[in-house]
């Protein structure tokens, strides 16, 4: 599978390395929600883009819109609690997010969804993370962008102006908390610009996707 990734200036090293989690800056949303972002979290991200896109067994999808039946704009996996994650580094990270957050989440996160971005015409569209106890109880929701930034847009549930947009790839983090997922609204928009290959990969709790 082609990924032709340009590498970062700022990631030009093979080395995969977690950063501390120190300090990410929270921002407020209201409603009882949150966001920490966290930029350049994972050093050698693209090292990890590269082995992800040739690794792991994406899959296209496909869903019923009303009378047709359309293609998913991106590529999935999913692993379980219990499935071996396709890099190391993504337990480490999984397991430091469950050592920072844990105490303020109550529980550990525990899978791992991944979704491949070929280019500016992969996308997802508005939603929270409402499936199971995301859509009754705060929660969190930690995502790892590797490969080429994309901007991730959040805004009010239920429509209104766009409140926050963060360019997110080449290792930078962002986790959203508390009520952000029933009151919040995220999406990675269509882009007409030149946009490289990325690849997310969101840490979620039991029961939340």
């Amino acid at each position: 599978m082609p990924t032709h990734l340009q590498s970062s200036l700022f990631d030009q090293t093979d080395e995969l390395r977690l950063n501390p989690l120190d300090g990410p800056a929270r921002t407020t949303l209201g409603s009882g929600a949150w966001i920490d972002v966290l930029p350049g979290w994972l050093s050698g991200a693209d090292a990890l883009f590269e082995h992800l896109a040739a690794e792991v067994p994406w899959r296209a999808e496909q869903r019923r819109m009303y009378d047709n039946v359309v293609s998913v704009p991106r590529l999935l996996s999913f692993y379980r609690s219990r499935d071996p994650l396709p890099h190391p580094v993504l337990d480490e990270a999984r397991e430091a997010l469950s050592a920072h957050y844990g105490p303020e989440l109550g529980e550990p996160f525990v899978t791992a969804g991944l979704c491949y971005y070929r280019d500016g015409r992969d996308s997802v569209a508005w939603h929270g993370d409402r499936i199971g106890r995301g859509s009754r109880e705060d929660t969190m929701v930690a995502i790892l962008s590797v490969g080429a930034p994309r901007d991730l847009l959040l805004r009010p549930a239920g429509g209104g102006a766009v409140a926050v947009r963060r360019p997110l790839g080449h290792g930078d983090l962002i986790v959203m908390g508390g009520s952000c997922q029933r009151t919040w609204e995220h999406c990675v928009p269509k882009s007409v610009r030149a946009a490289g290959p990325r690849i997310s990969i969101q840490f979620r709790p039991r029961g939340v996707r």
